[in-house]
């Protein structure tokens, strides 16, 4: 039996397409995805234009590698993958479907002082530059919004990118301990196959298990798969002796489980748990703890910072103008005197004055307060772990101004944060074709 043509076809389609519903997964191949939240599917392309911008911001400054790579083809590879991905961006969204995003807006703001002081080239041609990829990654991730629906999509993808730059450090310890743990850099692991520096190993490592914990308690992984993430990850991170991410990690969790407490069994007993195993830890390991946190240093030395204080100090006693202080010098390699910032918060001043600080300022409270509103939830959580520790590690680490690994965090926490129903308009349906009416003696004849 064929069915009624003017029901929609045979009832085994029918009946398809109801279970497909009861699922929430697209009719067919080629069934249209779009509807009132945006798209139900994220294409597969969408990770690897996630993956071209990770590359893009994992820079070129740090060890030797084993294998000496030139500065300028690390440089061509980086601008090469933002370049890509925002071509591939713009081919899976060549509608211009976005969704609107108080974050991408602020960031976009941001870009007007960073252009207005750039344009004085008091940091030279080189931030005309960075302005111009600054340009291509917020347009990449506008591009990319589309596809923000407070799913745990992009949480996944950012696990698996960065695990994967964590084992190019773990291959180079492997391949290369001397290398990849030089005195330099006093004894800290670095990358020996692709330059990275301690801070940066230590910063996806903790980024890496925060996350990969939050699943587990959220029950969306398992805890094998979690194991075999967590445990290298913490112990590439012990390796960096990286404070700021230790600490970044230990506090992000604390609130990011404390906003599951009240509604999760498994988040109260993960709680319990790690309280207890602190305790024990500071008790039994006080000493060794203590010696892993200083890293040799001496009181003089770990009071300023690592030199970091005196850095800042200069920085903020340089006379400048008044379109310097409100403005910025323009974008430049984060650093000064030809020492590094290693503040995020310095750094924007130095470089987008005091109006970029006001504009990071706000991203950062937009992000926390809808955080904060939202009913508490897995990615709630997640996205709670992500603002804080890139707010915890602003403090000694730079990149809130710029194209950075930490402005792809923000940008997962805000796809986390995007309501399901404030997606772009579903295209327009096609006008229903009237039915012809047949007259009732026909019927009869029938």
């Amino acid at each position: 039996m064929d069915g009624d043509p003017r029901r929609g076809g045979p009832p085994g389609q029918a009946q398809a397409r109801g279970q497909a519903r009861a699922v929430g997964q697209p009719e067919a191949a080629g069934a249209r995805s779009d509807g009132p939240a945006g798209p139900a599917v994220t294409p597969r392309l969408v990770g690897v234009v996630w993956g071209l911008l990770v590359l893009n911001t994992l820079g070129s400054a740090g060890a030797r590698t084993i294998v000496p790579l030139p500065r300028s083809l690390i440089q061509m590879v980086t601008m090469g993958a933002l370049v890509t991905a925002f071509a591939l961006a713009l081919a899976l969204n060549a509608r211009l479907r976005i969704r609107p995003s108080a974050f991408l807006l602020l960031l976009t703001l941001l870009l007007v002082p960073s252009v207005i002081s750039s344009l004085r080239l008091e940091s030279g041609f080189g931030a005309l530059f960075r302005c111009t990829r600054l340009a291509l990654f917020l347009g990449t991730l506008w591009l990319l919004s589309r596809w923000w629906n407070g799913s745990l999509t992009f949480v996944r993808g950012h696990i698996r990118l960065y695990f994967v730059v964590l084992g190019s450090a773990a291959a180079g310890l492997l391949i290369s301990p001397g290398a990849a743990m030089p005195e330099l850099y006093g004894g800290r692991l670095v990358g020996a196959l692709w330059p990275l520096t301690p801070p940066q190993i230590g910063q996806y490592a903790a980024v890496v298990v925060g996350l990969t914990v939050l699943l587990v308690i959220g029950r969306q992984a398992d805890r094998l798969s979690a194991t075999v993430i967590i445990v290298p990850s913490l112990v590439l991170l012990a390796l960096t002796h990286t404070r700021t991410a230790t600490l970044g990690l230990l506090i992000g969790l604390l609130l990011a489980i404390g906003s599951l407490v009240l509604t999760s069994a498994a988040a109260r007993r993960f709680f319990v748990w790690a309280v207890l195993c602190a305790v024990v830890a500071a008790v039994g390991f006080a000493s060794a703890l203590r010696a892993w946190f200083l890293r040799g240093q001496s009181q003089e030395n770990f009071s300023n910072l690592t030199g970091r204080a005196k850095v800042w100090d200069a920085l903020l006693a340089a006379p400048r103008s008044t379109a310097e202080k409100l403005f910025g010098t323009g974008l430049s390699d984060k650093s000064f005197g030809g020492l590094p910032i290693d503040n995020s918060w310095l750094a924007v001043y130095h470089e987008q004055g005091l109006t970029g600080i006001a504009l990071v300022a706000s991203l950062l409270l937009v992000l926390g307060g809808v955080a904060l509103l939202r009913p508490p939830s897995l990615p709630r959580a997640c996205a709670i772990f992500l603002i804080s520790y890139c707010a915890i590690s602003s403090y000694t680490e730079a990149g809130l101004g710029d194209a950075s690994p930490y402005l792809l965090h923000l940008a997962v926490a805000a796809s986390l944060l995007a309501a399901p129903g404030t997606g772009t308009a579903p295209p327009r349906r096609a006008p229903a074709i009237p039915r012809r009416r047949v007259p009732r003696w026909a019927q009869e004849r029938r």
